[in-house]
């Protein structure tokens, strides 16, 4: 998917979805957080794009789409009922000009490894046998299954999707730690709470 068009299917698809719980109570303020930050990134992404930062817009899109499908995941929100609201990763990402190349590289590296360490400092925050305890569960295997698509997209010399891939996974898990399904066990600094 083209960068500039993953930014306005994020923006379009945050406001098009409708909190499901009460805005007043826990959840609901949870719910506001969760689509407030789908927002933000997809904002920020449009910035970075419309001012020629392709690779940091390409990071903040995907990084957003993870909030907004945790927030649909967790039955906040529905998803619309349409194609839109598919996976942005159907298909590869735009490539990006040879002259960008250094500084995807760079932070293709670096976002691979903050997400490593980030995985490794959290856990399950609900009692085992509950139902947020499996959605917690859940959220851990989607972060693995994009930190490896990353991972081999890396190697395969995919930067852009391994990029997409590690921000995707990233905007879960800290989607994850923010609504309280994840407790941090390590690292604090390198989550948005």
């Amino acid at each position: 998917m083209k960068i500039g068009a993953c930014g306005m299917l994020l923006s379009t698809l945050v406001r098009e979805t409708t909190i499901l719980v009460p805005v007043q109570t826990p959840l609901g303020k949870t719910a506001e957080t969760v689509f407030g930050m789908a927002q933000a990134y997809a904002d920020d992404g449009t910035t970075f794009f419309n001012e020629g930062d392709q690779v940091n817009a390409l990071a903040a899109c995907w990084y957003g789409f993870g909030w907004l499908h945790f927030g649909w995941a967790s039955g906040f929100a529905t998803p619309p009922r349409d194609d839109r609201a598919l996976c942005p990763f159907d298909g590869i990402c735009e490539k990006l000009p040879h002259r960008l190349m250094p500084g995807l590289e760079e932070k293709t590296g670096r976002y691979a490894h903050l997400l490593d360490t980030a995985r490794a400092s959290v856990a399950c925050a609900p009692e085992p046998a509950t139902p947020g305890h499996d959605f917690a569960g859940r959220v851990l295997v989607i972060v693995a299954c994009y930190n490896t698509r990353g991972q081999t997209c890396m190697k395969k010399g995919l930067h852009e999707d391994a990029l997409a891939s590690f921000s995707y996974g990233h905007g879960w898990l800290d989607a994850g730690v923010r609504a309280g399904y994840l407790w941090i066990t390590g690292r604090r600094e390198i989550f948005t709470v």
